[in-house]
């Protein structure tokens, strides 16, 4: 019986009458009720095509577009970054978070959530238990994300590049930044997907720095993520740009489809996401540091959500 739903979601979510928010929630529902048959391979699977889907998407994003992108938002991804630890620090210890736990949850939610968390964890000595905490806080705020972000968005007014660039700097995973940036329209899915890799960046330098914000050295040899895919989707962007300046439309057309192949394959990965999820992984969320973690979570939605607003033109 679990086998066949799970056949089913898969089917359901390369369907054109499927969405990131309904491919996750599908995923969730089988995971609680029937459960998923395959979690660990459902969960490594969704990480290698969600990377996939990125660089799919590169292929539909003109380099003039991915470069001006870029360039508007990384002013706001450094004042977030800085402004996000500076606060998580402080508020951590206002409500007696474990150090650990506090430097994990900030971590997540100032990068790139779940694979800041893994980066960061080693580097400085973190527990199973705290780990495990960080990363379940993480993800039940990233399936909220996607589904109260697009309609926030609506309602203020948020043009698509606004709405990206916001999606970008508030939302933790890239999984629930592309999906909810999907849902809002083609130049938001553009922008958001590159500023939020650029973000992403930005594990390399933390997972060095991290033992430092701990007052220790973590003792272990880490090994330092590597994000090619990152630059795989900006060589997909050049490539197309070369296609058009050589007016190959042949190749432009090869180039559409896999981007729109790339959509489907990110709702398929939001489906297998919820799927991975667990009731272990909920009962690890205690109630002080999911509180700590949607705190910090809101202030850097707010915040960014005003600067979008006043300092990004339509």
């Amino acid at each position: 019986m679990r086998v066949v739903l799970f056949a089913l979601g898969i089917l359901f979510s390369v369907t054109p009458f499927a969405t990131p928010a309904l491919a996750l929630a599908a995923g969730i529902v089988l995971a609680l009720t029937v459960g998923n048959p395959w979690p660990a391979a459902s969960n490594a699977s969704s990480g290698w095509l969600l990377q996939a889907s990125v660089v799919g998407l590169g292929f539909g994003i003109p380099l003039a577009n991915l470069l001006a992108a870029g360039a508007a938002g990384v002013g706001y991804t450094v004042m977030l970054i800085a402004g996000v630890f500076a606060l998580g620090l402080v508020v951590g210890r206002w409500m007696a978070i474990d150090r650990t736990v506090s430097v994990l949850i900030t971590a997540g939610t100032g990068i790139c959530g779940g694979s800041a968390i893994a980066a960061v964890g080693p580097a400085i000595g973190a527990s199973r238990e705290a780990m495990s905490v960080a990363l379940a806080t993480v993800f039940v705020l990233n399936g909220v994300a996607l589904y109260v972000f697009p309609p926030i968005g609506h309602i203020v007014g948020l043009s698509e590049h606004q709405f990206g660039v916001w999606a970008a700097l508030a939302i933790h995973d890239t999984s629930s930044v592309v999906g909810a940036a999907a849902s809002y329209g083609p130049v938001a899915l553009h922008d958001a997907t590159t500023l939020k890799l650029a973000r992403a960046l930005w594990i390399l330098p933390l997972a060095l720095v991290a033992p430092v914000l701990m007052g220790r050295r973590s003792g272990t040899r880490v090994q330092l993520p590597i994000p090619w895919f990152i630059g795989l989707f900006v060589l997909a962007s050049v490539a197309r740009a070369a296609a058009e300046a050589a007016g190959a439309a042949g190749v432009i057309l090869w180039f559409d489809q896999a981007s729109r192949l790339a959509r489907t394959a990110l709702v398929l990965t939001l489906f297998l996401i919820g799927a991975s999820l667990s009731l272990a992984q909920l009962r690890a969320v205690g109630a002080r540091p999911f509180a700590y973690g949607a705190l910090l979570w809101i202030v850097v939605g707010g915040a960014t959500l005003a600067a979008v607003w006043w300092g990004i033109q339509r």
